[in-house]
């Protein structure tokens, strides 16, 4: 199966591209991931790059209480919804409960596991159940010989529409690192592999309670995972990082999009 075919609304499948998922940590309001998407939109129809919109409509991973979590959800899913009509693009969006797989279902595409839930099985079970697309993320303390216990859980639903995120692993406390061996190891499952480019640039667990990065490795590690041979590539982006209300520590400035995803295509092609 040809999962990316699977999606609805995907296009340039055929191009021999990457396929991307890009956008904003998090719904942080009604107006600007819209201005996100519209740029988005453009940019991967310039390079024929297959472009699913990410963002968030709840972040329940939070390390202080105090932190931005959401506009409320069935909100933040009608604004994915409105992005989904206007653009004719794909959306995709986390969920941490069995709860939010029914409900976000109605509004998105694909379903992502996050990486702290990757073993938890009724959720597994309820985004497969969906019919949806599921994309799971391997966990910062899983490895990638074990992930295919987590696509098993899905497939046994009777849907074989799954796909696995790297996202580094943890080092020490307050760092990540990818080892580029697991990409292939994933791709053992039958699945088609995405680098996550901008959470494996974390650095979590910082004394202030929020999340450091290095979001001047991004490009090296985009291209890294080009030449890893992932099929696809995550990144968050926003118009200014530093306003972020989510991640905007790892997160690559909106303006910078066109020049990185000129290189990738360029590379992706050079390597055949």
């Amino acid at each position: 199966m040809n999962i990316l075919r699977e999606i609805p609304l995907l296009k340039h499948v055929e191009s021999g591209n990457f396929f991307l998922l890009a956008g904003p940590c998090v719904i942080e309001d009604t107006e600007s991931p819209v201005a996100i998407a519209r740029i988005l939109v453009e940019l991967t129809e310039k390079y024929k790059i297959p472009f699913v919109f990410k963002a968030s409509y709840r972040k329940a991973n939070r390390s202080k209480s105090s932190s931005f979590t959401g506009i409320g959800d069935e909100k933040a899913l009608e604004v994915l919804a409105k992005i989904r009509q206007m653009f004719n693009v794909p959306v995709v969006s986390d969920i941490h409960s069995e709860r939010d797989a029914l409900l976000a279902a109605q509004y998105v595409d694909v379903l992502q596991i996050p990486a702290f839930l990757c073993r938890q099985s009724e959720l597994l079970i309820a985004a497969g159940e969906t019919g949806k697309v599921v994309n799971i993320k391997k966990g910062q303390f899983s490895s990638a010989e074990t992930m295919h216990f987590a696509v098993e859980k899905v497939r046994e639903t009777g849907n074989d529409k799954v796909m696995l995120t790297e996202r580094g692993t943890t080092f020490g406390y307050t760092d990540l690192v990818v080892d580029f061996r697991n990409i292939p190891v994933m791709q053992q499952a039958g699945v088609p592999v995405i680098l996550d480019v901008t959470h494996s640039l974390q650095q979590p667990n910082q004394p202030a309670g929020v999340t450091g990065g290095r979001p001047d490795l991004i490009p090296l590690m985009a291209k890294l995972g080009v030449t890893a041979g992932v099929e696809g590539l995550f990144m968050e982006t926003h118009p200014d990082p530093s306003k972020a209300k989510s991640d905007g520590a790892n997160m690559l400035r909106l303006d910078l999009m066109d020049n990185l995803l000129g290189e990738l295509v360029r590379l992706k092609k050079a390597l055949g």
